[in-house]
């Protein structure tokens, strides 16, 4: 039975993960992560300290997107891109959820005392959530 390969080494330092892209060799770190950072003005050798990065690893990734710039700047539009789509998914499930919660009835009627205060308090709680979200 032939072995699956769930990553392949496309440069030195540098290997395609299926389940996540592009990472430096031997760690999570995805190089699409570091373009983020790089593109907020991170200078290399603060943010390989952050990633607890060797500097041959770090070097490896400069390399690596200074010798792919063309082709690694698409896909990494891409990545962008299909992160932002997931982003709006999930934010339209999420207010669609919590319209469903708004929309739920009130507390029912003849309450004891304690169920009414928690039925206030748990009131209270939803409206610092909603106004907290806005």
């Amino acid at each position: 039975m032939s072995e699956i390969q769930f990553q392949t080494k496309v440069a030195k330092g540098i290997v395609r993960r299926l389940d996540r892209g592009l990472c430096v060799e031997g760690t999570r770190i995805t190089l699409y992560l570091i373009k983020d950072f790089l593109n907020e003005g991170w200078p290399p050798h603060l943010l390989r300290d952050q990633l607890l990065l060797g500097k041959e690893q770090m070097q490896d990734v400069l390399d690596y997107l200074a010798d792919n710039r063309e082709s690694f700047e698409a896909e990494y539009a891409e990545v962008v891109r299909q992160a932002a789509e997931r982003e709006r998914y999930w934010r339209s499930r999420q207010e669609e959820s919590q319209k469903r919660l708004d929309e739920r009835p009130g507390p029912p009627a003849n309450l004891s005392p304690e169920q009414a205060a928690a039925w206030a308090r748990l009131a209270a709680l939803r409206k610092r959530r909603r106004e907290e979200a806005a």
